[in-house]
């Protein structure tokens, strides 16, 4: 087990290495619509790429969730088997909209998962990032 400090730093040493192994810049938050973000995660067990639509409104959430689960088959596509959740409760109680892609078996904490974790980001944001861009007006029509 790692003490707190230790395990921040290995989080850090994670993600400044997966920056160096992929060298780009990362679609992310920079959508254009206001709470709908791109997010990598990674924790002890898993790994994950999301789509992250977190507007307040409900109405807005919803209306942007179904325009992108209109193009479910598309979507996979792209990035193949995912999960959604429409009321997907965050850590902090939130409720969002996510659609998202994971990885077990491979641990921020494990280095010897690191390059298949960030190989699993580079592939799943790719996919998403490139589906986005081809539908990014129909998504945004709302």
């Amino acid at each position: 087990m790692f003490s707190k400090q230790e395990a921040q730093q290995l989080k850090k040493e994670f993600w400044t290495a997966f920056g160096k192994s992929f060298p780009r810049k990362w679609l992310l938050y920079d959508t254009k619509i206001k709470d709908l973000s791109f997010k990598f995660l990674a924790d002890n067990k898993k790994a994950e790429v999301s789509l992250d639509i977190e507007m307040k409104d409900e109405i807005f959430r919803n209306a942007y969730y179904e325009k992108i689960w209109s193009l479910e088959d598309i979507l996979k596509d792209f990035i193949g088997d995912f999960q959604k959740e429409e009321y997907f409760t965050l850590e902090n109680g939130k409720i969002i909209s996510r659609i998202w892609v994971e990885k077990h078996h491979v641990s921020v904490f494990n280095k010897n998962t690191w390059q298949e974790t960030f190989e699993f980001f580079r592939e799943k944001m790719d996919g998403f990032e490139r589906f986005y861009y081809e539908y990014e007006d129909f998504i945004k029509d709302v």
